[in-house]
C-alpha cells in the first residue's frame, strides 16, 4: 500500500484515453446525509456522481477515501474518478464546481496513476473536532462547533488527549467496519488547543473506528468537566471495552471535520 506512487501532473494535458484522476473536496455537512451514496437521500458521493456525469463520466461509482456522517464537514476529502477530459486541471475543477451546489467544491485536482485508490492508499487521515463553551445556545456558531456548559479547562482535555496517542485498541470508543472486527488503531496525534474562543482537538491516526473521533472527544470533554476520572479512559483503552464509570454518549456531528487524507 505504502509503496504505491502517485504520478502527478500540472498544466496543460496531451489528449489522452481514459484517465484517473485526485480530487480533494470540501464541503459543509450539515445538510448532507452523509459522504457516501444513499438511496433517496442527499449525499456527497451522488451531488459529485451527478456533476461528473455532466462532463460525460459514465462510471458505476465515484471511490471516497473514507465515509463522513450526517452533519460533519470536510476540508480534505480525497475522491478518485476515472475521465476523458482532453483540458487542463483547472479547467477540469472548474467544471465540476459548475455543476455542484454550494455546500461541496473540488478545491483540487490531480492525475493520478490509475491504479491509485483513495482509501486503501492512505496512510492516515487527520481530523478536527470544536468545542465552545457558553451557557447560551448561538445559531451561528453552533453550526460548526458543539456547545458546552459547564466549561471545559483546557489543562485537564490536554492531560486526556495523551492518553489517547499511541498503539490502542479502541473497541470502547468506536466500532470496526464489520462485526469481530479489529479494532486497534495506531493514533499519531492527539492534542488541543484554544483558537479564537474555540477548543481544538487535533487528532491523526492510521485509521478510525465508526464514531471513533467523536465518542473520544465526548469522554475527554468529560474528563474536561469533573466527570469522568483519568483512570476510567486509561482502563477502557487497556481492555478494549467498555467500563464501569466510561460516559456513554457522542459529541455531536457539527463539530468535526475531515481535515486531510495523507499518502
Amino acid at each position: 500500500m505504502g509503496n504505491r506512487r502517485m504520478a502527478r501532473h500540472s498544466g496543460p494535458l496531451p489528449e489522452r484515453s481514459t484517465a484517473r484522476y485526485k480530487l480533494t473536496l470540501a464541503y459543509d455537512g450539515s445538510a448532507f446525509a452523509g459522504s457516501q451514496r444513499q438511496a433517496r437521500r442527499r449525499t456527497v458521493q451522488s451531488e459529485l456522481e451527478r456533476a461528473a456525469r455532466r462532463l460525460g463520466w459514465s462510471g458505476s461509482a465515484v471511490i471516497l477515501a473514507g465515509r463522513t456522517d450526517a452533519g460533519v464537514h470536510a476540508q480534505g476529502q480525497v475522491a478518485a474518478l476515472d475521465l476523458t477530459w482532453r483540458h487542463d486541471l483547472a479547467a477540469l475543477r472548474d467544471a465540476l464546481n459548475s455543476h455542484m451546489p454550494t455546500d461541496l467544491a473540488v478545491v483540487e485536482v490531480e492525475l493520478v496513476g490509475e491504479s491509485f485508490h483513495p482509501r486503501f492508499d492512505a496512510r492516515s487521515r487527520r481530523y478536527r473536532y470544536d468545542v465552545r463553551c457558553g451557557p447560551v445556545r448561538h445559531p451561528l456558531n453552533d453550526r460548526l462547533a458543539w456547545r458546552v456548559w459547564p466549561p471545559v479547562e483546557l489543562s485537564g482535555l490536554l492531560g486526556a488527549a495523551r492518553l489517547i496517542k499511541g498503539v490502542r485498541d479502541f473497541g470502547a470508543f468506536g466500532s470496526a467496519a464489520r462485526k469481530g472486527g479489529d479494532t486497534c488503531r495506531t493514533v499519531l496525534e492527539s492534542t488541543w488547543n484554544l483558537e479564537d474562543g474555540l477548543l481544538q482537538y487535533h487528532v491523526v491516526a492510521d485509521g478510525f473506528l465508526y464514531r471513533m473521533v467523536r465518542r473520544l472527544v465526548f469522554v475527554q470533554v468529560a474528563m474536561g468537566q469533573g466527570k469522568c476520572p483519568e483512570g476510567v479512559i486509561t482502563q477502557a483503552l487497556q481492555s478494549g471495552c467498555r467500563v464501569p464509570g466510561l460516559p456513554a454518549g457522542t459529541a455531536p456531528p457539527q463539530g468535526l471535520r475531515l481535515m486531510e487524507v495523507m499518502y
